[in-house]
């Protein structure tokens, strides 16, 4: 495997991660079952780029892991 390659998933990954657990709580089906009534509700401000950010460290993360997947495979 590439260093840089496993170095640049590695960094993404932390980043996903602090991502993730930065975002609100309650927002996910765990308010479902008892948490928040306010179902519709929109994201504004900090809280929408943050979670625009999860997804675009997502879609690195995939890019990374399928690039190393073909370089590993040649």
């Amino acid at each position: 495997m590439n260093p840089f390659l496993a170095i640049g998933q590695i960094l993404v990954s932390i980043a996903l991660i602090a991502a993730i657990l930065l975002q609100a709580r309650g927002v996910g089906l765990s308010s479902t079952f008892g948490g928040d009534s306010a179902v519709y509700r929109s994201r504004r401000g900090v809280e929408k780029r943050l979670w625009q950010f999860t997804i675009v460290l997502g879609a690195l993360f995939v890019i990374f892991s399928l690039v190393s997947y073909i370089v590993v495979t040649k």
